[in-house]
């Protein structure tokens, strides 16, 4: 396809066969069907007062109702579905339904990108069905050495611009934080063009025989406590105005923007990598970002959340002082996660002085799971195991105890048996961290030298990962789909989300 190519790709919610196959469902089928099914679910859940506590980490494979998984078909029928049920009403808000109608439009093409080792081009994805003002600008870079190689999604924090100094690349039109390469009064200038290569390591990728599409957060929704200027209010009901407690927080609408280039490398690309190997990688909050939206698409083969902490691969139970809390976490970005992971309590009695005079009164806001994290029913090792048998990949650094990577390598060992249960061996047995030591099972783990950064020895890890779980799959299926790469659709129910 060639320079300023528009192809429009019609979809339905689940994806569960070719595009070509399955004709969409009218939008406003679409959004009541799933209103309907999560309105169900979320009838069932109780109030967060009245969900017991429990101090110890729930178990993946018990349901809500005690009931106690022992097979495959429950997991895929019953506990996984419950699992991202709880997820969505109590922490990260419903997944929006996926465009039934969207388009490509390609910006730019170059054959000869890096010095001739990859073709450099970047499409916007703009969505029609429903009407989104916010496209999605994917820069797509893949070696021209390679056929069908495998590619990263990825997400960035300040625009494509910033990943390669290239004049050609679409400046965002949107909001960008202030401390981004170039940005005056949260816009993008020229400036910042090139500012976050080292981050990126497209180089690096395209020698290692792996292409990167990769977005900016900003095009689906800001990074701000507004949750009115990204896609959120398109998806709400008739009549609303501001976000319900379980609509989507901010991270939610990220992995929904993480599943859209998703579908733009399975049938918008145009067989240019393959799409049956498609990692996802993230860092920070970016990393909490690539862990949902692989627990939540099938289609994504390997996660690699970077230093992903609190929200995250870190969980929610700890006593580290060290590392993020949810209390934290929630007073710091409360727009990150739904209304219900950060529900006020009452407010307090007016205080009053050394006299007994009540003095101004306060209301001293609290969220339940701030203060109640042993009521939440589960952990971040259950999301984790949504990605069963996927691989899973949780680099760390060493000085980064904010993001808690024993905390994270403890969640892995958690989510073991869902993995077992699936046929795949998850951490292997007896893994002993060490410094600079990769441990590359289905759930692996590595910990670095250093504190919170997304670097190049960073890069070499995931694509050393990757050579063992995904590139060196064949194209198509992999071979042995309960540990490397993606399962067998028939034996997981299908690719929805």
């Amino acid at each position: 396809m060639g320079l300023g190519y528009t192809h429009t790709d019609a979809i339905s919610e689940p994806i569960r066969m070719p595009a070509s196959l399955s004709p969409p469902l009218p939008l406003f089928l679409s959004l009541l069907l799933a209103m309907l099914l999560s309105s169900a679910v979320a009838a069932d859940f109780p109030p967060v007062d009245q969900l017991p506590a429990r101090p110890e980490f729930p178990d993946p494979l018990v349901m809500l109702d005690g009931t106690r998984v022992t097979t495959k078909e429950q997991w895929e029928s019953k506990r996984k579905p419950e699992l991202k049920a709880l997820f969505q009403h109590y922490m990260y808000g419903r997944l929006p339904p996926a465009p039934t109608r969207q388009t490509y439009s390609e910006l730019f093409r170059d054959e000869k990108a890096l010095g001739g080792k990859a073709t450099l081009s970047e499409v916007r994805i703009t969505f029609e069905q429903p009407s989104l003002s916010h496209p999605i600008h994917v820069l797509f870079a893949v070696p021209n050495n390679v056929t069908k190689p495998p590619v990263f999604v990825g997400m960035n924090f300040c625009g494509n611009h910033t990943l390669l100094d290239d004049p050609r690349i679409h400046l965002p039109e949107v909001w960008c934080r202030n401390t981004c390469p170039g940005v005056v009064n949260e816009r993008a200038t020229d400036k910042g063009r090139g500012g976050q290569q080292d981050l990126w390591n497209i180089d690096l990728i395209i020698d290692r025989g792996y292409a990167l599409a990769c977005f900016y957060s900003g095009d689906v929704d800001p990074d701000t406590p507004d949750m009115n200027d990204g896609i959120g209010p398109a998806f709400y009901q008739p009549g609303q105005s501001t976000a319900a407690s379980d609509d989507a927080g901010t991270i939610m609408l990220w992995a929904w923007g993480f599943h859209r280039v998703v579908d733009y490398v399975e049938r918008g690309a145009g067989g240019a990598v393959d799409p049956n190997r498609i990692a996802v990688v993230g860092h920070s909050r970016n990393g909490k970002t690539a862990l949902l939206a692989g627990a939540f698409d099938e289609r994504i083969a390997v996660t690699i959340p970077l230093q992903s902490g609190c929200g995250g691969a870190a969980p929610s139970r700890t006593t580290d002082t060290r590392a993020e809390s949810v209390r934290q976490i929630n007073t710091s970005f409360p727009h990150w996660f739904d209304g219900n992971f950060k529900r006020f309590q009452d407010p307090l009695p007016s205080p009053s002085d050394a006299n007994g005079k009540t003095v101004a009164p306060r209301r001293e806001i609290i969220n339940q799971f701030s203060q109640n994290t042993n009521r939440l029913p589960f952990d971040q090792h259950c999301l984790i195991a949504l990605c069963a048998p996927r691989p899973v990949l949780l680099p760390n650094a060493e000085e980064d105890l904010w993001a808690n990577p024993n905390g994270q390598l403890e969640m892995l060992k958690l989510a073991t048996p869902v993995y077992r249960l699936l046929g795949s061996p998850g951490l292997a047995d007896g893994a002993t961290p060490a410094i600079n030591k990769l441990i590359d099972s289905p759930l692996g783990y590595f910990l670095r030298p250093g504190k919170h950064a997304m670097t190049r020895p960073d890069w070499e890890i995931f694509l050393t990962y990757c050579d063992q779980h995904l590139k060196a799959a064949t194209s198509g299926r992999p071979d042995k789909a309960a540990t490397s790469g993606r399962p067998d659709k028939a034996a997981t129910g299908g690719r929805g989300k």
